[in-house]
C-alpha cells in the first residue's frame, strides 16, 4: 500500500469516527434547581493550578458552608490529572481520572499542561469530547468603555477535534478542522438563548468563510438559520483577522455584545480580549455541556513563574470569575453575587510580579 493510500485509510477511519461521535452527542440536561445534591469536582492541574485552585477552593467553602455542611453541595478532591502521571501513562486523561470526574456533576480545575509535539492530546480536549461540553463561554467586561461582551466558543469541533490526529508524508503534513451540522447548530442556539434571556439585540458571527468555505461556510450558514428563530435580535457577520482589530477599534467595540465563533478563533479571540480587560488572569471560562460543566481560569499552567520563583505573586482572579460561573451554573445565585462584588470592590492589584502585590494579600482583603 502506497504512502497515499495509508494516508486516504487514515483519513476514512477520521470520517467513520466523527460520524460516530455525533450520533453518540447529547444527553439529557441537567437540572440544577432541583438537584438534591450537587457534587462539584476539583482538579489542581499543573504549575501554578494548585496555588490558585487553593484560593478558588477556600472561597466556595466559605460562600457555601452551611450546604456543604447539610450535604447539599460536595466538594471532591480528584487527583492524578498531572502532567507527570499522564505522560507516565501515556494518557491525556487516565481512565481512572476520568472515571472519577464523571461521578461529578461539575469540575472546577486548575490549568494543565500540555506536551509540545508528539501525539498526546490537551487534556481539556479529552475532556471537552468525553464529557461533550461543547460551548466554551467567556464574558469580558469593561463598564468604563461601554463594553460588555460575551464570547461562544464551539468546544468540540474544529482543528482542536482532530488536533492529534493529523497526518505526515514524505516532505509534507496534514492536519484536519471537522465542522459538524449538529455541532454548529447547537452552538449558535446556546448563543441565540444567551442574548434572549439576557436583553441582548445582537449576535455577531466570526468566521473566515471567505477562505475556509466548506467548513467556515457551514458554521456561517446554519448560524444563520438558527437567527431566524429569534425575530428580535439581528445577526452580522465579521472575519477573524478583521475581528481581532475591530476589538481594538475604540469607536466600533463597544457594540458588540454575543460573538458565536469556531473552536480555533475563539481560543485565540478571547485571549486578546481578556487582555483588553485586564490581561488573561482577569478573565474566567466556562465549558458546558447538557450533563457536565467545567470551570477553569482562561491562563495556562504558567511555568516559568514557578522557574522565575514567583510563585508568591499568581493571580486568582481568573479562577475565582470561574468560580462566579460555576456559582451561577449551579443555581447558587447569592453565592455567586457575593464573590462578583467582593472581587469588583477589591483594590488590591496582583500583577503576576513584585510590581503587585502578593496572592496572599489579594485573598486577604477579599471581603466576603
Amino acid at each position: 500500500m502506497s504512502t497515499i493510500e495509508q494516508a486516504c485509510a487514515s483519513f476514512r477511519k477520521l470520517l467513520e469516527e466523527q460520524q460516530q461521535r455525533i450520533a453518540n452527542a447529547g444527553g439529557e440536561k441537567t437540572d440544577f434547581s432541583s438537584k438534591k445534591t450537587v457534587t462539584i469536582g476539583i482538579i489542581d492541574g499543573d504549575g501554578i493550578g494548585p496555588l490558585i485552585i487553593a484560593c478558588a477552593e477556600k472561597v466556595l467553602r466559605v460562600l457555601l458552608e452551611r450546604e456543604i455542611a447539610d450535604g447539599k453541595v460536595v466538594l471532591k478532591k480528584i487527583q492524578g490529572l498531572t502532567i507527570e502521571n499522564r505522560l507516565n501513562l501515556g494518557q491525556s486523561v487516565p481512565d481512572d481520572v476520568l472515571k472519577e470526574i464523571k461521578s461529578c456533576d461539575v469540575l472546577l480545575k486548575g490549568p494543565t499542561t500540555t506536551p509540545m509535539g508528539g501525539t498526546m492530546e490537551s487534556a481539556n480536549v479529552t475532556l471537552r469530547r468525553e464529557l461533550d461540553l461543547y460551548a466554551n463561554v467567556r464574558p469580558v467586561s469593561i463598564p468604563e468603555e461601554g463594553i460588555d461582551w460575551i464570547f461562544y466558543r464551539e468546544n468540540t469541533e474544529g482543528e482542536y477535534v482532530l488536533g492529534s490526529r493529523g497526518i505526515d508524508l514524505p516532505g509534507m503534513a496534514v492536519d484536519f478542522k471537522v465542522t459538524t451540522d449538529f455541532g454548529t447548530r447547537r452552538i449558535a442556539k446556546a448563543a441565540f438563548d444567551y442574548a434572549k434571556n439576557n436583553g441582548k439585540t445582537q449576535v455577531s458571527v466570526v468566521t473566515k468563510a471567505n477562505i475556509m468555505k466548506k467548513t467556515d461556510g457551514k458554521f456561517t450558514e446554519i448560524c444563520h438559520q438558527v437567527a431566524q428563530d429569534y425575530p428580535g435580535i439581528s445577526v452580522d457577520d465579521w472575519y477573524i483577522d478583521i475581528m481581532t482589530a475591530n476589538l481594538l477599534n475604540p469607536a466600533i467595540r463597544s457594540r458588540f455584545q454575543v460573538v458565536v465563533l469556531p473552536n480555533l478563533y475563539g481560543d485565540i479571540i478571547t485571549d486578546e480580549a481578556a487582555q483588553l480587560q485586564g490581561g488573561v488572569g482577569s478573565a474566567g471560562s466556562a465549558n458546558l455541556g447538557d450533563r457536565y460543566a467545567m470551570f477553569e481560569a482562561i491562563h495556562g499552567s504558567a511555568p516559568r513563574m514557578l522557574a522565575d520563583g514567583l510563585q508568591d505573586y499568581v493571580n486568582p482572579s481568573s479562577i475565582l470569575r470561574a468560580t462566579v460561573m460555576l456559582l451561577r451554573h449551579i443555581c447558587r445565585q447569592d453565592a455567586a453575587q457575593r464573590l462578583e462584588q467582593a472581587m469588583n470592590n477589591c483594590k488590591v492589584v496582583v500583577t503576576g510580579d513584585a510590581t503587585g502585590a502578593t496572592c496572599e494579600e489579594y485573598m486577604a482583603q477579599l471581603k466576603l
